[in-house]
């Protein structure tokens, strides 16, 4: 540091520094690491490792190298970083399952797709497969802009020629600062299809060239199931995503018996997690029709699903499995990119070609550039060397006595410096008759070169017909055979069954208890002896309600609200419960009438202790917040008391003066949610109790340990809204007709 700054502060505001830094680190992460560059679809990190790998000449033709020595120069070169995660990227290039075209090609462990770990470096090798050399076609004939690395005394490539188009073909994910991408792999034949229709078509849009590349082309094969609609629309703005599924089908066994047999996972998806992670929802049994998962897979995936009965459908089960796992994931499409002037912005899939097509135009005219550069010399060498023939006694003697033979040779025979200085290099053995032959015919193969190049370089169209050529040659070196099949299969959405919530829960017996101080628990099975159920001090049963995990309880409430609880959410074991206000939004004041299973298409009455009420649907009573449907309005002062089964068709109604009114069950009217219609007037007191019974059976009722019926009701029937006459012998003096 000079003496002029030692001890200098210098005044900042502490904003303003963190704002500064923060600004740099975010372009720093943005340009420099995490943003794949539109024109070769690589990051740095990828881009240092295969230029370093071409320096080290590790060619598909060559042996291997370790990886640790790659690594090692990258980091020492140009990329100082870490070591492991330059060798991580390394890896993930090499992986067949991680990139749809791999540009190392690795020996050694380099682990797979249960998510084992890579070998260490120094354990593993590595070359540059023919891809990679594509991706690097043209770099030493000043086809791109150089830049010195970190420290100076290297130079490394800005971006790469790339002959291939590596961004859509290979994909690229990355998190930046503020900013992230995501870019599925493609077919690199339906992408070079589309590039030509791109270059014949040159206001060609997404639609346009989704029919030559519908979809992602995932390394791990895979169903896409997203709406064409949706595709599309993706590829229009650069942002949305695919519905990826694992590729199933069913084999059938002995005696009626068949399995699930999956053959391709879904991209990322590693083998052994999904494996662990269905276990897990098995015996958590949130997949009740799925019986069974075996892995029995080689080099080749292949997951047995088999089902707990044979009466499952295959689609259903799989839907089951597709909703609750990995076998199904969602891929995003975030085509945010750096353009040509490092600029990130997200683009839509004709920019993207477009972009690569421009970088490869730019490439074109650079390498012929170079090359005629490179041609007009040797021309004019040969020029030189040419002169030699036509004069040689002449230039021998000049060559033998003068002095300065250079300069003589430039003036006597109109040479250039560089003609000169390669006559006074030339061999002797290069003067044979046979050596002119070769020079005369090497001049004249140049010159036509030359011509065409110009030609070339000054023909647009000429220039468009040259990248149609080598993308067609990309697509048939790459694009056809094993590696150019499509894996991924472009599906449509399923057409499967709705599959009920209850088909995700293992349907088996259970009890419910609740307390008379609000207390709900579950137990398994039956109960034998409610007597010994166990309580807080103080507490004591209320209710008992037998039912299924699959069943969805309704709770009547004294606010006059219904509410829903799912049966297999309820707390199970022997403790005492949960507190049903937890569940539910009940007061202190509020209490339940009645917990139950609201059977399909069964009626049930409700009543207001003021004697109003109505009929109403059990689906009406279903809701899924936790606050409830307030289904009974009330007025101040009232509250709900009653929630009957309306099985009958009499209602049997006594009021707290002890007046009993059966009426026709046809006079309530059924409702949705209101206050309801008088049921019986009161002119002390309430309703007391209610009843819909059939009036052919008679009227029964409990008074102590005895049950007692009355079928003579000729006396107390009426209309709804009566007051009623007082009820016959032996009906209870608190009146009621027990349960």
């Amino acid at each position: 540091m000079p003496d002029d700054f030692a001890g200098h502060i210098e005044d900042t505001r502490l904003t303003d520094a963190l704002s500064e830094r923060y600004l740099a680190y975010a372009l720093s992460t943005i340009m420099s690491r995490s943003l794949p560059d539109v024109r070769d679809g690589m990051k740095p990190v990828h881009r240092r490792l295969i230029y370093a790998m071409h320096q080290l000449r590790l060619d598909p033709t060559s042996g291997f190298k370790k990886c640790a020595r790659v690594v090692g120069d990258v980091m020492g070169k140009y990329h100082p970083h870490g070591d492991q995660s330059i060798y991580d990227a390394m890896v993930r290039m090499a992986q067949e399952f991680a990139a749809r075209y791999t540009l190392v090609e690795g020996q050694g462990n380099f682990g797979n797709i249960d998510g084992d770990n890579p070998a260490a470096m120094r354990y593993t090798e590595a070359r540059l497969t023919e891809v990679a050399k594509a991706m690097l076609q043209g770099i030493d004939e000043n086809a791109v802009d150089f830049r010195p690395t970190y420290d100076g005394e290297e130079n490394e490539p800005i971006v790469l020629p790339a002959a291939f188009p590596n961004l859509l073909a290979n994909g690229a994910a990355g998190i930046a600062v503020g900013m992230a991408t995501s870019i599925p792999p493609h077919n690199v034949g339906e992408v070079c299809a589309a590039a030509l229709h791109l270059i014949e078509n040159p206001q060609a849009t997404a639609a346009d060239l989704l029919r030559f590349m519908p979809g992602p082309d995932f390394p791990t094969g895979g169903v896409v199931v997203e709406e064409a609609a949706s595709i599309q629309s993706a590829y229009e703005t650069g942002r949305g995503g695919f519905r990826l599924r694992a590729k199933w089908a069913v084999e059938k066994g002995a005696h009626g018996t068949w399995s699930i047999i999956v053959t391709e996972i879904p991209y990322q998806v590693q083998k052994n997690k999904l494996i662990e992670q269905i276990a897990q929802l098995m015996e958590e049994k949130k997949l009740p029709l799925l019986g069974d998962i075996r892995d029995e897979s080689s080099d080749i995936i292949r997951l047995v699903l088999e089902p707990k009965t044979r009466g499952v459908e295959p689609e259903v089960l799989m839907e089951t499995v597709f909703r609750a796992s990995q076998l199904e994931t969602r891929f995003s499409l975030n085509m945010n990119v750096l353009d040509a002037t490092r600029t990130p912005r997200v683009m839509a899939l004709p920019e993207v070609l477009r972009a690569w097509l421009d970088h490869r135009h730019e490439v074109l005219v650079r390498r012929s550039n170079h090359r005629l550069t490179a041609i007009e010399r040797r021309i004019e060498i040969l020029d030189g060397y040419l002169i030699v023939y036509l004069n040689i006694d002449e230039v021998i003697r000049i060559i033998r006595e003068e002095n300065e033979p250079k300069a003589r040779l430039m003036a006597h025979f109109s040479l250039t410096d560089t003609q000169a200085e390669a006559i006074l290099n030339m061999r002797l053995r290069s003067l044979r008759r046979l050596e002119e032959m070769e020079i005369r015919k090497e001049h004249k193969a140049l010159s036509k070169e030359g011509k065409d190049l110009r030609a070339l370089l000054g023909s647009e169209t000429l220039r468009w017909s040259r990248i149609a050529d080598e993308i067609g040659k990309t697509r048939d070196k790459f694009g056809s055979g094993p590696l150019g099949d499509r894996r991924t299969e472009i599906g449509v959405m399923p057409v499967v069954a709705d599959v009920a919530p209850d088909a995700f829960i293992e349907r088996e017996a259970i009890t419910v208890i609740l307390s008379e101080k609000g207390w709900i628990r579950a137990v398994k099975g039956a109960v034998a002896e409610p007597a010994e159920l166990k309580f807080k001090e103080g507490d004591k049963l209320k209710l008992i309600l037998p039912c299924f995990t699959t069943d969805r309880l309704t709770l009547f409430s004294t606010n006059g609200r219904a509410y829903t609880l799912k049966a297999s959410e309820l707390p199970r074991g022997r403790g005492d419960g949960q507190a049903l206000r937890v569940l539910v939004d009940l007061s202190n004041e509020d209490d339940v009438i009645l917990l139950f299973v609201a059977a399909e298409g069964a009626k049930y009455l409700l009543a207001s202790n003021a004697g109003r009420g109505f009929l109403i649907d059990g689906a009406e009573l279903g809701a899924e917040k936790r606050t409830g449907k307030q289904v009974l309005n009330l007025k101040p002062g009232e509250e709900a008391a009653f929630c009957v089964p309306a099985e009958g068709d009499h209602v049997a109604i006594v009021g707290e003066g002890r007046k009993l009114l059966v009426f026709a069950l046809n006079e309530v009217p059924e409702m949705a949610r209101g206050a309801g219609v008088i049921l019986q007037r009161y002119k002390d007191g309430g309703l007391a109790d209610i009843k819909v019974f059939r009036l052919a059976d008679g009227l029964t009722w409990r008074s102590g340990e005895r049950t007692r019926t009355e079928t003579n009701l000729r006396e107390w029937l009426g209309n709804r809204g009566q007051t009623g006459r007082m009820p016959p012998n032996g009906f209870p003096r608190v009146p009621g007709f027990g349960r």
